[in-house]
């Protein structure tokens, strides 16, 4: 949906990301709306856990763009590729991950026809949108595919997503809500404790069908019960035997690790070892854009 630059505002002397509607598809009524829909939904957003969307408008030959914060760091695809992360930091990372969601799904949204609803449903979760700070601050980017409450531009049995991280019913192009959203934290949390999505197939329809079909390998020994107990209510075929909210999966999560600090359950840490460097840059495509 976007081309991404790194730029500079020149007068609050930040650096900032630029996010340009290709020119292919800026004739597009469709992707204009979706673009401006995708600036609304994440732009109603203040949450530590979610990349900050600064203002929208048009470049001097019309072009949408939006211009959004930076954020150093490197994506959670990125880290993956190293192999999985250890269970405090997965943990850690699907806490934060869930506490930005918790705050979207929450939110009050005013729609680009004025009107006011509630909740945004991001419906893209998966590793590639997730970047890490050197701090170990998670930013949730992308809200490309965001769904406002009853406001959506995909038509009925349309489906948007990334394969290996689609829940059942957005697999199956039905109508989706928060739930989806939890599906994909629970494929997110057992790729960084495994290093491989718990849905696998050479093919799309092979995945698909995994997804609708089968339950994932067990997770190694190392991992806690109380969070395999996580993975596995995410990861409920059935959306009413999920989570019944992002704040709900907080709580639990939240409850994991401190039972794990005091040492008072099962969720007691293995011993952690590190995985890779501490920091690297995430790679935009660099261009020379002066924010006035």
């Amino acid at each position: 949906m976007g081309e991404v630059y790194l730029a500079r505002d020149t007068t609050l002397g930040r650096l900032v990301a630029l996010k340009f509607l290709p020119p292919h598809l800026s004739e597009e009524a469709d992707a204009r709306l979706r673009f401006t829909q995708e600036a609304v939904a994440a732009s109603a957003l203040k949450h530590a856990n979610v990349a900050t969307i600064y203002e929208i408008g048009r470049g001097e030959d019309g072009t949408p763009f939006m211009a959004m914060e930076y954020c150093e760091g490197e994506t959670l695809r990125q880290k993956l590729a190293r192999g999985p992360l250890p269970v405090p930091d997965a943990v850690d990372y699907a806490t934060q991950v869930a506490c930005g969601l918790r705050h979207a799904h929450e939110a009050h949204v005013t729609g680009p026809d004025g009107v006011a609803r509630h909740g945004v449903v991001h419906r893209d979760i998966k590793p590639a949108n997730l970047i890490v700070t050197p701090e170990g601050v998670v930013k949730i980017l992308d809200f490309g595919l965001a769904k406002v409450d009853d406001l959506t531009l995909t038509q009925t049995g349309a489906t948007l997503g990334t394969a290996l991280y689609m829940s059942p019913e957005q697999a199956r192009g039905e109508t989706v809500d928060a739930r989806t959203d939890l599906w994909a934290v629970g494929v997110v949390l057992y790729e960084m404790l495994t290093g491989r999505p718990p849905f696998g197939g050479g093919y799309e329809q092979a995945v698909l069908y995994a997804i609708a079909h089968e339950a994932p390998a067990p997770l190694p020994e190392n991992v806690p019960e109380s969070v395999a107990g996580v993975v596995a209510r995410c990861l409920e075929k059935d959306p009413a035997a999920r989570y019944p909210s992002a704040r709900d999966l907080v709580a639990d999560l939240e409850e994991i690790k401190q039972d794990a600090v005091s040492g008072t359950s099962a969720a007691r840490w293995p011993k952690r070892r590190r995985v890779g460097p501490r920091r690297s840059l995430l790679a935009f495509p660099l261009a020379f854009i002066v924010v006035a």
